[in-house]
């Protein structure tokens, strides 16, 4: 398959390992900016004031590597509440859709990218153009065509000797960590089957205006052009689970979804099945939904099954390898959704005063979301589709921004 990163499963697990170790438990992991190693203050531009924004914001002010320099958001009055929140200068506080290219203009070094996954690879490309490190939401695409700008914004960077970090937390849970380390010992022999799944709540489905101003708060969630589909922007997390445990994407996907609510505004879908399978026959099982209905279906998790045991790794739920010689009955990681994000604050500011340009969890993630596209269209098309083809096609899902406030 072409245009994908070709990574033994083995190499892959060793350097993701290697990269966990020197970072430490989370519960280890220090919020206080001296014990953090800090050398000096990154200024920072925040881009996107919802809540992941805030929140990734206030972990870099608790770490204390980091200041807020300037912030920018589609909306003035959320660009306001940040100028008081972070006491930012109001020169340096913007709005409209090129607020982030104000902010880059502004003398930030890195940007941090929580808006709207439609518009990343734009803005994570100018950002590294104009010599600025990237922290970054996922979903960090929702198009083949974002996808490959996104890698080669990656390349670049690590040319430049930037940093580019794809915000996912599962990797660095404690208990994923030794149930990986377990199965890179054998833990797991005959890999065979995987089964996941992804449980979502209900999303915002607003009525779309006269433009899609309206859609660009939380809304977008429920718009295939702005935010993905379910399976891209919140089914994501184990999907990156999964490409960090085998190291490579599927080669194909065949499935069927479909929209169950009533009065649906937005075309994203409310439940699918996708099947998917590698290159060496192994079969991939992923069920998603975004329903209130109490599932007992998988929330993010999966269970990687072998002849005599099976491994399961986790977001919300208990990370294990059950059967075979390597047993290992993990602990439920309550505290991961904050926790993970605060390592990888951490890490950005290590990657950024070490000199470590390696960009992994952009590569990684570049596999894992043309994954996630991947089922999505299988699904929507009720066929098998190759990653190939997917690839070949290069469709690009267009967004009207007509009548948006530039």
């Amino acid at each position: 398959m072409t245009n994908t990163r070709a990574v033994s499963r083995r190499k892959f697990m060793e350097g993701t390992m290697a990269s966990a170790a020197s970072l430490g438990l989370l519960g280890t992991m220090s919020a206080n900016a001296d014990e953090a190693g800090m050398k000096r203050k990154i200024k920072v531009g925040l881009v996107g004031g919802g809540g992941r924004g805030r929140m990734i914001a206030d972990f870099m002010l608790k770490h204390g590597g980091y200041e807020i320099h300037a912030v920018a958001d589609y909306f003035p009055a959320v660009t306001t509440q940040l100028q008081k929140r972070y006491q930012v200068d109001p020169s340096r506080c913007f709005s409209g859709l090129s607020g982030y290219k104000k902010a880059i203009e502004s003398g930030v070094e890195a940007l941090v990218i929580m808006d709207v996954p439609a518009f990343y690879p734009e803005q994570a490309a100018a950002a590294v153009d104009a010599g600025c490190h990237v922290y970054q939401a996922k979903p960090f695409a929702v198009d083949v065509p974002g996808c490959l700008r996104q890698q080669a914004t990656a390349k670049k960077a690590t040319e430049k000797n930037l940093c580019v970090l794809v915000d996912y937390q599962l990797p660095l849970d404690a208990g994923n960590m030794e149930v990986a380390k377990r199965m890179q010992e054998g833990g797991v022999a005959g890999l065979s089957y995987i089964l996941s799944g992804g449980r979502s709540a209900c999303w915002p489905d607003p009525v779309k205006g006269a433009t899609i101003e309206n859609l660009l708060r939380q809304g977008w969630l429920s718009h295939v052009n702005l935010g993905g589909d379910n399976i891209v922007s919140y089914d994501i997390h184990i999907i990156d689970g999964i490409m960090w445990m085998m190291g490579k994407p599927p080669v194909s996907a065949s499935g069927l979804s479909r929209a169950t609510r009533s009065n649906a505004h937005g075309d994203r879908t409310d439940c699918g099945s996708v099947t998917y399978q590698f290159g060496d026959g192994m079969i991939w099982a992923h069920l998603t939904q975004a329903h209130q209905n109490n599932a007992k279906i998988h929330n993010l998790g999966a269970d990687l099954m072998g002849h005599k045991a099976t491994a399961t790794i986790n977001y919300w739920g208990k990370a294990l390898v059950h059967g075979g010689s390597k047993q290992y009955n993990g602990k439920v990681s309550g505290t991961l959704y904050n926790d993970g994000a605060m390592q990888n604050v951490h890490d950005f500011y290590r990657c950024i005063t070490e000199a470590d340009f390696t960009n992994k969890t952009a590569h990684r993630a570049f596999d894992g979301t043309l994954t996630a596209i991947l089922g999505r269209e299988a699904m929507a098309r009720q066929t098998v589709l190759t990653m190939d083809e997917l690839l070949k096609e290069n469709r690009k899902l267009e967004v009207d921004l007509s009548g948006l406030k530039v």
